[in-house]
């Protein structure tokens, strides 16, 4: 008997007929008509090639034939299994699982997110959970996230068409400038600011323009961009060593406070956002669910 799924109808309806020996009362259980379950009958009695159920000489009911009643627990216990099969939702226990994420992120994002996933993970006792951060690649990320190769990306909003997302951190950007730099502690204007000579990290390498210099040309001025860098973790070390300024996330340049001082920025510019990117399809997955979690716990900490 071929098992296809308008086969595996028949035989949950001859699971019924089998258990109740009676087409009315059948047809009642499964909630078909009673001529729409006389034909499945008639199906089911030519793909058995026996007739499974004869009407009993009492004109009550029908009785099984021997190759009915010897299908009658096999294929109840069966039927059962599958149910269970399809109702049961796997279970993710970190504890005793063996399992690694991969994890999509800049090296920014990584150092906002990594230490404080590690230590939470590892303070818990969850030690067979293994971490993989790897660069996101842009052009690619739609069907890394499909396909499952990267768990969870670290983007921004809106980075990856169609994903689901879920907001992990919000803050403002600030000014960054070596300690002791010629231009003072004085609070930033907007003319100040567009006289310094400037870092711009660049997602995709080697780009000298961002959104604030959008914002600048709207205000009439434009600052001048004197290096561009593709990682997070190179401007520290440019900005120790020179006069140039960079503006980045608040929570970025809190880690460098004892080298680089930081100042509000004297005009209104969008916040800096990071959110979990994952496809749709792992929604209900419970070890990606408990990754969600530990994520959130991660930048509440």
């Amino acid at each position: 008997m071929n098992l296809s799924g308008h086969n595996l109808a028949l035989l949950a309806s001859l699971n019924t007929l089998l258990e109740e020996c009676n087409v009315t009362r059948a047809a009642e259980k499964l909630n078909i008509s009673q001529p729409a379950l006389s034909a499945q009958l008639a199906r089911l009695r030519d793909l058995f090639e026996d007739q499974l159920l004869i009407p009993a000489h009492s004109g009550r009911g029908m009785v099984r034939t021997p190759l009915g009643s010897h299908l009658r627990e096999p294929l109840r216990r069966a039927l059962q299994t599958l149910e269970e099969v399809v109702a049961q939702q796997p279970e993710f226990d970190p504890a005793r699982a063996h399992r690694t994420f991969t994890l999509g992120a800049n090296d920014n994002a990584a150092a906002i997110i990594a230490p404080r996933l590690i230590k939470l993970t590892r303070d818990a006792g969850w030690h067979h959970i293994r971490f993989a951060f790897i660069a996101p690649q842009t052009n690619r990320l739609q069907s890394q996230l499909e396909t499952g190769e990267i768990d969870i990306a670290l983007t921004s909003r809106d980075a990856v068409p169609g994903a689901q997302q879920l907001p992990l951190v919000d803050e403002a950007f600030q000014l960054a400038q070596r300690k002791g730099h010629p231009r003072g502690n004085e609070p930033l204007t907007l003319e100040s600011y567009a006289s310094l000579e400037h870092i711009l990290v660049s997602g995709q390498g080697g780009g000298f323009r961002g959104f604030i210099d959008d914002l600048l040309a709207d205000q009439g001025l434009a600052r001048r961009v004197g290096v561009s860098v593709q990682f997070y973790s190179l401007v520290p070390l440019i900005l120790q060593n020179s006069d140039l300024v960079c503006t980045l996330p608040a929570r970025f340049l809190s880690r460098y406070h004892e080298v680089l001082d930081s100042f509000p920025l004297p005009f209104d510019v969008r916040h800096f956002s990071l959110y979990a990117s994952w496809h749709r399809r792992f929604d209900d997955d419970a070890a990606h669910r408990w990754l969600r979690a530990q994520l959130q716990a991660s930048v509440a900490a």
